[in-house]
């Protein structure tokens, strides 16, 4: 007999980011409109609350819960949560500003019909990932806690 518990670890973090992602989907749509393709294809990265931020918590949280925080998991969990969190803020930040200045050369070179529009918005704001966090910490241990 499958003993499920032995996967808490991995499967509270995966709960936990397709909450993030409800969560992230209706609050783009009660902004934006309820139009299923066009939230997906917007909120993959970016917006409220980052969904990627709350999963690797979710992580951390779960390796410190069950596997405790001396523990070579949590020590690669939490280096992975700063590679990932970074990722989130920083680096795709730039990607962000990268698109809008390149959009602006295309359109003022007026070559919009031989190059597509790039996307801006990439990162997330720090709100967002803080947000993300918090859920995914307080989502993970409160499941921790009534799972046992």
């Amino acid at each position: 007999m499958l003993e499920i518990s032995k996967y808490y670890t991995f499967l509270l973090p995966i709960a936990v980011w397709l909450l993030i992602f409800a969560i992230k989907i209706i609050l783009y749509s009660l902004k934006h409109g309820w139009n299923l393709r066009y939230t997906l294809e917007h909120v993959g990265h970016g917006h409220m609350p980052s969904a990627h931020t709350g999963f690797i918590v979710s992580l951390v949280t779960a390796v410190a819960y069950y596997q405790g925080i001396s523990s070579g998991a949590f020590a690669v969990a939490f280096v992975l949560a700063i590679i990932t969190i970074d990722d989130a803020v920083r680096l795709r930040m730039y990607m962000g500003d990268q698109g809008r200045y390149l959009n602006k050369i295309i359109e003022n070179l007026n070559l919009e019909e031989k190059y597509p529009k790039l996307k801006e918005r990439m990162g997330h704001r720090i709100r967002e990932v803080i947000v993300g966090g918090l859920i995914g910490f307080s989502i993970t241990l409160a499941l921790a806690k009534l799972l046992g």
